[in-house]
């Protein structure tokens, strides 16, 4: 079921259902044509020292990436600087193999030994680094070079496929005492066996010392001129020390020591035209040690190894050993991406990549995965550079733009993006809630930036745009419009207001644009006044900007009130919200003015109202003919007839199916196109009027339901603010405020109660809230509407952690800011413990450097000028205590959510809400982006801290954007679900295998909803009976997911419960307890063993224990499972029943 809602989530902004219909049949012809083209083939490959082999390559595929497949290969993996030669030619690298002539099935083709440039030598040595630490987890749990971690290998021992081979396992089935039911309640479960396997982890195989460029570089000129490149410096495991010279034609040992240069060759020099051949000779240690280690790498799944599209962090890692790595110190100074020495020219132009990626062609399939390709992959480039920038800013690595500035202000340009922190400068949005509102404007505007993307308007062009959290700051990083540094804003503004509404301006080729994204978005083009008193007209809110660029296109910002305002959370003088939203203590007042509708909830609303003008209409056009019918009959009955008509016509409303209801006002709007009698057009016009206004449309002739986003805008002035349409549009603001209230929180509880949806944590908690267009700010409201609900005891646990979580992470958010670098690793640890720590005060130590400066008495005075950035002398981070932390949690949670917090402290939370101080921990740690050390913690202990300064290892950023979609593989996927649910499992099959294709088009290898289809795959093939490509595909889901969803995400969990069971099916026993073992320890550390998906592990549990004769054991897990079920689905439901029945 999570699946079905995963994907409604993604539907988004997306018209795709009009298109559908037309589509489908333009879309048939194209793809035989992309089937026909996309041929796979063998060819041989004759590398120099190795037997030829064979490789299999498709016609789509460029030449470049045969050697990216060479450079991988164990056996040709040391070789980068090559070509490729096919009969003599060589072959351009950047040409698609159908181009090439000759090629074909079985054609053999020739590595070729070029000669070095200074260039090629640099990206040798780089990779050679790369392959002596390709099996380290030491990226993964520093979060760089998008590798995250993957263990489900370390669960099963070893690869699942190959297991199959080997039978007879021997059966050992005790779970481990952590897991059993009921565990969890005693003591808490523990952290460690969430990475399993570091300690048995093989022995690490050291290859070298040290391997770094020597101070000797570059070569001096008339070493240039002998073809010196660069210069090495080796020491070997046995303690040899080398100076290594790379020349164009390879690399070879010379004289020179740390004291003495003396570039000759050294006898023997060991000339080798791969630095990995070189040290295989000069130490057989090397030699060895690197043998193994690429067995063990190409042993890897691939999916452990491939590099997801945006960094995943860990929140728990080990201390690592850290080691000389000069490339590494290399790069963390230079701005660009490791890769990018690849490109030719300088720093990337990101506008201009991001933008010229939407202006390809997409009229065909072939030319819609090729543009979705590109948009995507310039988009993960773009966050990974802007995370990267981000955190130099805030790490005092980059130089301000405008340095004379106090730091609040200050923004910052690093490799072509454009940096500026979330504080209200120069008192821009005063009227709107200031830094409050300076910090959420960001996220609005990603939020604009979204929807404008997924309209995908030709010619409209905004920002690339990515908000990250780092550090207590948040930073936007934006694109930069090309010509908007040399001019003054006021200058290039041609559209908008840059002073929130006092000066507009209009453009008419702006309001033609938006006009057309306008109608899918629901946005009304309408007036208002600018200071002056004259009528501007716009299609968009006041202080959305428009800006021609000097490359000549239409650029859109500022979209941070795209939607229109709620008006639940803002006190509007004179307006009256209805009795429902009065009664839930509505309005409340926000701290910005910022607050935004959500675009589910208009699209929701939207269509609800829809239904309502159907409905309506359709009644009162029965009655039409019925009267019609009855006209010849004398004039009493008549009367009778219309008093008997109105009382029903409420109860014909709620009764009429959907369906029927469309049908009659079809037949309606024929009659009238087609002209029938006049008297009938007269009254369908009165029809439509009387059905438009019930459901306050805007048009009284047609259904038209748009939003005006200034209305109830501090400082926009409306034209007419008494007229009729003015009302109207106030009023529908009003409704869809209310319809949010009145409809679709009921309707979340409703799923919930359901089970169409079950949120196993915060995270998911908020995707079902959103995917219902709720704001989390009504997270308040919906948490004391859970409460009343007995058998969703489970969600309000995980609302009422998620509500603590959110007001803990504003707190901690202004605790960090003005925090010297200094005391960091001890503030944080503080914070934590005056959080989880049982003990009443803890202390710490603040570090010395900090203590020993005099205080100055005049602080207050010049504290004015001092940045947010700069080290404040203050310890005050330091008197913070448990008790006023907590205090300082319920006044948020009640200002900020609306919500009491009723516990006096965090032990009675964790105790009123069974769960555990790890399932805190845990969620705190991914809000705030701390990492912390990979240990246990003792919270119980009143007289000794939890945590130390050395237990926080690392922070890390929280990075949003937005994500772009595969639009092709969306619709086949969608029509591949529907044909299953019709029951032709074979036709949905086939439309899935492809809509997987598709996705491995646009995104590459690894994608959150290429693991989804990968687990609907498994799914099917388990249904048609085949067990064997069941488990391979679900294989692939567990560990994509692991990689890009996390280790303990809902979703990875899920991913394992299947697992097990295609594994339990093809006869692997041990293997598939071991699988729901961990699925449940995972659930535990997420969710606690309250919740109603433990249920279904349980029952897997226990039968699985059954059928291998451990009867006691099986007994537990069935009856936890029964309990819970009576417990979530009523003793009624026929879940309860199978338990029974397992149970006895």
């Amino acid at each position: 079921m999570a699946d079905e809602h995963k994907e409604k989530g993604e539907l988004e902004a997306t018209k795709e259902k009009e298109e559908k219909g037309e589509e489908c049949t333009s879309c048939k012809s194209d793809q035989e044509v992309v089937f026909i083209q996309d041929l796979g083939f063998n060819v041989k490959v004759a590398a120099p020292g190795v037997e030829p082999f064979d490789i299999q390559v498709s016609s789509m595929e460029l030449v470049q990436e045969i050697h990216q497949l060479l450079m991988d290969r164990e056996d040709t993996c040391h070789r980068t600087c090559f070509s490729l030669q096919l009969d003599g030619a060589t072959l351009d690298n950047f040409a698609e193999l159908k181009t090439v002539e000759g090629l074909k099935e079985g054609s053999l083709i020739k590595v070729v030994e070029e000669p070095y440039t200074m260039r090629e030598a640099r990206i040798h040595v780089r990779h050679v680094r790369d392959l002596l630490k390709s099996v380290e987890p030491l990226d993964a749990y520093n979060g760089v070079d998008c590798a995250s971690l993957s263990f489900l290998n370390a669960v099963t021992g070893g690869d699942i496929m190959e297991k199959r081979r080997t039978r007879a396992d021997p059966v050992d089935c005790t779970p481990p005492d952590f897991i059993m039911p009921g565990s969890s309640s005693e003591k808490d479960t523990p952290i460690l066996p969430l990475h399993p396997g570091l300690k048995e982890q093989p022995t690490k195989l050291n290859c070298l010392k040290v391997l770094t460029p020597s101070g000797w570089n570059p070569p001096p000129g008339y070493r240039k001129l002998h073809g010196d490149l660069l210069y090495l410096q080796v020491v070997t495991m046995e303690d040899k020390h080398y100076h290594i010279t790379a020349s164009t034609r390879g690399f070879y040992i010379n004289h020179s020591t740390e004291e003495e240069f003396n570039p000759k060759a050294a006898s023997p020099s060991y000339l080798s035209h791969s630095l990995i051949e070189l040290l295989n000779q000069v130490s057989s240690t090397f030699k060895r040690n690197f043998a193994l280690l690429q067995k063990r790498r190409t042993s890897r799944h691939p999916y452990e190894r491939v590099p997801t599209p945006y960094q995943i962090y860990s929140w728990i890692g080990p201390q690592l050993d850290h080691n000389i790595d000069a490339i590494r110190a290399e790069d963390a100074f230079s701005s660009k991406l490791g890769y990018e020495e690849h490109i030719p020219g300088q720093t990337r132009d990101w506008n201009e990549e991001l933008q010229t990626t939407r202006e390809l062609p997409r009229k065909n399939l072939p030319e819609r995965l090729l543009r979705e390709r590109a948009i995507f992959k310039v988009h993960s480039d773009f966050v990974s550079a802007a995370t990267r920038g981000a955190m130099a800013v805030i790490d005092g690595n980059v130089m301000a733009i405008n340095p004379g500035e106090e730091a609040k202000m200050q923004m910052f340009i690093w490799n072509n993006i454009f940096f500026s922190l979330g504080f209200d400068v120069k008192d821009h949005y005063k009227d709107l809630g200031g830094d409050a509102a300076a910090y959420v404007a960001p996220r609005n505007d990603l939020q604009g930036v979204k929807v404008y993307n997924a309209v995908d308007l030709e010619g409209l062009f905004t920002l690339g745009t990515v908000v990250l959290d780092y550090r207590g700051y948040r930073v936007t990083a934006q694109s930069i419009i090309p010509g908007i540094l040399e001019r003054e804003q006021e200058q290039s503004v041609v559209y908008g207001s840059i002073d929130f509404g006092k000066t507009i301006v209009t453009h008419s080729k702006y309001l033609d644009l938006l006009q057309k994204a306008g109608n899918q978005l629901k946005i009304l083009p309408h007036k208002v006044m600018n200071e002056k008193g004259e009528e501007v007209e716009l299609c968009s809110s006041v202080e959305c900007k428009g800006i021609i660029g000097n490359d000549g296109r239409h650029y859109i910002l500022d979209l941070l009130r795209t939607f229109p305002p709620d008006v639940n959370f803002l006190k509007v003088e004179g307006v009256e919200l209805s009795k429902e939203a009065t009664a839930l203590g509505f309005p409340v007042e926000h701290r910005h003015k910022l607050s935004c509708l959500r675009q589910e909830l208009i699209d929701a609303f939207v269509e609800s109202r829809y239904m309502m003008f159907i409905k309506c209409a359709a009644v009162q056009l029965q009655q039409l003919t019925i009267r019609k019918q009855i006209n010849d009959v004398p004039q009493i009955t008549n009367e009778k007839q219309e008093e008997k008509g109105k009382d029903s016509e409420k109860e014909k409303e709620g009764e009429m199916e959907e369906d029927e209801a469309k049908r009659i006002v079809e037949s309606m709007t024929d009659s009238i196109t087609s002209g029938e009698k006049q008297d009938m057009e007269d009254s369908t016009k009165e029809i439509v009027k009387k059905a438009a206004n019930a459901v306050g449309s805007l048009k009284e002739t047609e259904f038209d339901i748009r939003f005006n986003p200034d209305v109830f805008s501090p400082g926009v002035v409306h034209p007419e603010p008494n007229g009729e349409a003015y009302k109207k549009q106030c009023q529908l603001v009003k409704d869809a405020a209310d319809f949010l209230l009145t409809a679709q929180i009921p309707a979340f509880i409703r799923d919930c109660l359901d089970h169409s949806t079950a949120p196993m944590d915060g995270a998911t908690l908020a995707d079902a809230i959103h995917n219902r267009g709720i704001n989390m700010r009504y997270l308040g409201k919906i948490t004391g509407m859970l409460q009343k609900v007995p058998q969703l005891e489970y969600v309000h646990t995980i609302a009422a952690n998620e509500l603590v979580m959110r007001a803990t992470k504003h707190i901690f958010t202004s605790y960090l800011q003005g925090l010297d670098m200094l005391s960091l690793a001890c503030a944080v640890s503080h914070f934590l413990n005056c959080l989880l720590s049982s003990c009443p005060n803890p202390s710490t130590t603040v570090p010395d450097q900090l203590n020993s400066k005099k205080r100055s008495r005049n602080k207050s005075k010049n504290k004015a000028k001092q940045s947010p950035l700069t080290p404040s002398d203050s310890v005050e981070w330091a008197t913070l205590t448990p008790k006023a932390l907590w205090s300082q949690i319920r006044t948020e949670c009640k200002s900020y959510f609306d919500w009491e917090l009723t516990y006096d402290n965090m032990d009675a939370f964790v105790e009123g809400l069974q769960i555990t101080k790890v399932m805190i921990l845990r969620s705190f740690c991914m809000k705030a982006g701390v990492q912390i050390l990979l240990r246990e913690y003792n919270f119980d202990n009143k007289q000794q801290q939890t945590f130390t300064d050395d237990d926080v290892i690392n922070m890390y950023p929280i990075v949003k954007h937005i994500s772009p979609r595969a639009t092709d593989a969306y619709n086949f996927y969608t029509t591949g679900q529907s044909k299953i649910q019709q029951g032709f499992l074979k036709d949905g099959y086939e439309l899935i295998s492809e809509a997987l294709n598709l996705l491995n088009n646009v995104y590459g290898a690894m994608h959150p909803e290429i693991a989804q289809c990968l687990r609907m795959l498994a799914r099917l093939n388990y249904i048609m009976g085949d067990h064997v490509e069941a488990l391979s595909c679900q294989q692939k889901a567990v560990l994509m997911s692991e990689r890009v969803n996390g280790l303990e995400h809902p979703y990875t969990i899920t991913e394992y419960t299947h697992l097990a069971l295609y594994c339990f099916a093809n006869t692997q026993v041990s293997t598939a307890l071991k699988l729901l073992y961990r699925a449940r320890y995972l659930a535990l550390l997420v969710c606690g063993e309250n919740h109603p998906e433990l249920a279904l592990i349980d029952s897997n549990i226990g039968l699985i224990l059954h059928a291998v004769g451990e009867y006691d054991i099986s007994l537990r897990f069935l009856e936890k499972a029964l309990s819970l079920n009576q417990k979530y689905h009523g003793v009624k439901s026929l879940k309860v029943a199978v338990s029974y029945h397992l149970v006895a």
